[in-house]
């Protein structure tokens, strides 16, 4: 079979190479890809958001399957477009990809349909979101309405911190229409964890637990990113909670789709914040996390082709989807100034010493190629991910690995999976 994974981070990376094990296909595709990827898969040059030529590629190469990385794709409607025409897509439509692309519908949907998350009001009116931040006091957060690329939650520990960050969404338009709106919500305390899910619309089967790092900093401090790290399973998560969380909030979430007249098919992500064995939803994600899915598909034993497929074609009742025992960890390295701005062009020296290493694998983000060389593209560059016969021994076997790499600027955390060590 031929595959197209439409992405070019992390997460596709980790999904070529998991696809690349299956003796079931026979080519994989990838747009826009990166020096990683290009290892394992053709990339092409059509834009991600392009859907008119990804679907003429699709028909012309005849390829049986398209996987969805990205949110922003989704957001746009990729799989109403494929769908209409008959082709094989992984992924929410539209209407179902809302719950990722549109805070405010999110949070109305969760109070439509009784899904724990926290108390919340939304503005379009920057005055109005200041009169009740002074009202509510710290510590709030604020969330831009619209995709803001993993950027537009900002937790404030201070009321001028709150004022701040309305000021950056609303005002400079920092992340542009997605700051038409936005909500304003108590700040609940406790762990988070990341909860995934396969779902075929009808039949929900979980992944293994996970856990990333959203600071920038050691300790959890400094700006929000896309992700610093992650490990799985993540110890918080027992096979009891697991069930409590797929029984009040995942299946009501696919069922209420459905009373809304939406079939929600592919990937179903809660971020959660678990306090006193309660779980509450911080956000829904409509496609796999990132770096989350490095060590989760790390971890997976079935063909991964065979679980798309039956996503795809309404049958993940017939699948039995295994795990590996080992645990887990990733750790992101980064270009200096991430989240912030960044330099591009540094070559990256030490993958091949690092990919020696026994149990680990670099999957690579922003990266692309200048000549021979393997150079940054990006804010968050690799995902050291290594398995290990528990989470110390991957964490030591992927910071071994780190040792070996190096480019310019090169930072990460040293801290990932240390939460989960307190739990042993």
């Amino acid at each position: 079979m031929k595959v197209l994974i439409v992405g070019g981070g992390g997460r596709e990376h980790a999904i070529a190479w998991k696809l690349s094990q299956s003796q079931k296909v026979d080519k994989i595709y990838c747009t826009p890809g990166n020096a990683g990827i290009a290892e394992l898969a053709e990339c092409i040059e059509v834009a991600p958001d392009d859907f008119g030529a990804l679907l003429d590629f699709v028909k012309y190469e005849w390829v049986d399957l398209t996987i969805v990385g990205p949110e922003d794709p989704l957001s746009k409607g990729i799989v109403d477009v494929f769908e209409k025409e008959d082709r094989r897509i992984l992924g929410p439509t539209k209407a179902a990809a809302m719950l990722e692309s549109s805070k405010v519908f999110a949070k109305d949907f969760m109070r439509r349909y009784r899904i724990p998350t926290a108390e919340y009001k939304v503005f379009s009116s920057y005055i109005h979101a200041e009169d009740h931040v002074r009202m509510m006091g710290a510590p709030i957060v604020i969330k831009a309405d619209g995709l803001a690329a993993g950027k537009g939650v900002i937790v404030a520990s201070t009321v001028d911190e709150a004022i701040s960050a309305l000021r950056l969404i609303m005002k400079d338009r920092a992340f542009g229409d997605a700051g038409d709106r936005v909500v304003v919500e108590k700040c609940l305390l406790g762990e988070e964890a990341s909860f995934m899910v396969f779902t075929d619309g009808e039949t929900i089967v979980p992944m293994v637990s996970s856990q990333d790092h959203k600071r920038v900093f050691d300790g959890d401090a400094g700006p929000n990113t896309g992700g610093m790290g992650a490990y799985s399973p993540a110890p918080i998560i027992t096979p009891e909670f697991e069930k409590e969380i797929i029984d009040t909030i995942m299946r009501p979430v696919i069922e209420g789709m459905k009373s809304d007249g939406i079939k929600y098919k592919g990937i179903l992500y809660a971020g959660l914040m678990i306090n006193n064995n309660k779980a509450s939803v911080l956000e829904f994600n409509c496609r796999l996390g990132d770096p989350e899915t490095q060590p989760v598909l790390s971890r997976l034993s079935t063909d991964l082709l065979d679980i798309c497929l039956a996503l795809t074609d309404g049958k993940l009742a017939e699948l039995e989807v295994q795990w590996k025992p080992e645990p887990a960890v990733c750790v992101v390295l980064a270009s200096k100034g991430y989240p912030g701005k960044y330099a591009k062009g540094d070559i990256i020296e030490g993958l091949e010493a690092a990919k020696k290493i026994e149990g680990v694998t670099v999957f690579h983000a922003g990266t692309s190629f200048s000549g021979s060389n393997i150079v940054t593209n990006g804010g968050r560059v690799l995902g050291v991910t290594a398995l290990g016969d528990d989470i110390r021994s991957a964490k030591v076997r992927a910071y071994e690995a780190i040792e070996k790499i190096h480019f310019n600027g090169m930072h990460y955390r040293k801290d990932i999976a240390d939460r989960a060590l307190t739990h042993s």
